[in-house]
């Protein structure tokens, strides 16, 4: 019982440390609204707006088709010009991508000539020139088969291919950025504050006192735990319901106390990780250090920025020892195709035996670190 009445008292003083700081609470704040609403919403692997000019040498129904096919939101309204204007747009960065059609462009091709039209892209946004270029040319092709689909010598194709798409219906990126940016949020905040309370104690002298009190380890390591898992997943849950939920329009196919738990269950994990990382170190900047080393694989890895599948297969078992893999696999299973406890129950045992074997060894550290101030 005593123990147990220790860890509630410390894990008062840790939230009354973390709550009383006010810089703390705007980070907070900036992470789990502004931070999640700009990740979710900014430029992705998805074109945008982008800007366009024609040059049509042709003026055919053909190249006066393809055009108004050109449609928001991936495409500004395509503006007309002569080659020597788009160019000159081009250099001044006013135009992204130039399609011009060359004169006999749909003569070409309705005799079967395989007509060539032009197009340029401004390659310093890179991602955007290559996605962009990508949707131009299955626009035109499409266009052009329809167009010659009309015509009487025109044999319709025996297989016609229909699209899909499974638990997202329009591809909204929002939903999996979502997502992907509470994870983030998620595993920044809990292994930086975990491991900066840690390291407060030592550089304010504060750990000796704690020595000569009747206090573990065990219970001074698991108020910090406690403390920090309380502040984040009410962050968490609330990001989750005004923000996802409300703001975003993100759906959540699945039971939100589920997710909410699974949440719960990451946290312990990161937080064990944080405690281990504010162990190890000796000072801030050290610990700054570890961290940076720490999360870019845990972000990068995680299958939030690229499929888990498509990364090299060594790759993929060491990621097994990083509980954000198993939380984003968790999550979309519950937020998007709506899986109940019998389907996500191995990556919570998981999470919660990786949180275990992180925080046996943090705490066998924070033992000799105890040890050897005393």
């Amino acid at each position: 019982m005593r123990p147990l009445i220790n860890t509630f008292w410390l894990t008062g003083k840790e939230l009354k440390s973390v709550l009383g700081d006010p810089v703390m609470v705007i980070l907070i704040a900036w992470s789990f609204v502004v931070a999640v609403m700009l990740e979710a919403q900014g430029a992705g692997d998805t074109v945008r707006n982008a800007s366009i000019a024609i040059v049509d040498e042709d003026r055919s129904p053909l190249s006066r088709r393809i055009p108004d096919a050109l449609m928001p939101p991936w495409f500004q309204t395509p503006v007309a010009m002569s080659a020597d204007q788009a160019a000159a747009a081009m250099d001044r960065g006013e135009i992204m991508f130039v399609l011009s059609f060359p004169p006999r462009f749909a003569a070409d091709a309705i005799a079967g000539r395989v007509p060539a039209a032009q197009l340029l892209a401004d390659a310093t946004a890179v991602s955007q020139a290559q996605l962009g270029t990508d949707y131009l040319r299955n626009i035109v092709q499409q266009e052009v088969r329809v167009f010659l689909a009309t015509g009487p010598d025109v044999a319709q194709p025996e297989l016609k291919l229909e699209l899909r798409r499974a638990f997202n219906p329009n591809g909204n990126p929002v939903w999996f950025k979502a997502m992907s940016s509470l994870l983030n949020q998620l595993s920044v905040l809990t292994i930086a504050l975990t491991g900066a309370a840690m390291l407060r104690e030592r550089e304010h002298g504060t750990i000796e006192h704690l020595m000569v009190m009747p206090l573990s380890p065990a219970e001074v390591a698991v108020s910090k735990v406690l403390a920090t898992m309380i502040v984040v997943l009410a962050a968490f849950t609330g990001s989750l319901l005004i923000v996802v939920r409300g703001v975003l329009d993100v759906p959540v196919a699945g039971s939100m106390p589920l997710l909410v738990g699974g949440a719960a269950v990451y946290l312990w994990a990161a937080s064990a990780i944080g405690m281990l990382l504010g162990t190890l170190a000796r000072s801030m900047a050290q610990f700054a250090l570890l961290v940076i080393m720490v999360i870019i694989p845990v972000i990068m890895l995680s299958g939030g920025m690229g499929a888990v599948e498509s990364q090299p297969d060594t790759v993929q078992k060491l990621t097994q020892a990083l509980p954000s893999r198993h939380f984003l696999a968790f999550a979309k299973a519950v937020a998007f195709r709506g899986a109940g406890l019998s389907a996500v129950w191995s990556q919570l045992l998981l999470m919660a035996g990786l949180g275990a074997a992180f925080f046996a060894a943090s705490l066998l550290l924070f033992r000799r670190s105890m040890s050897v101030t005393g």
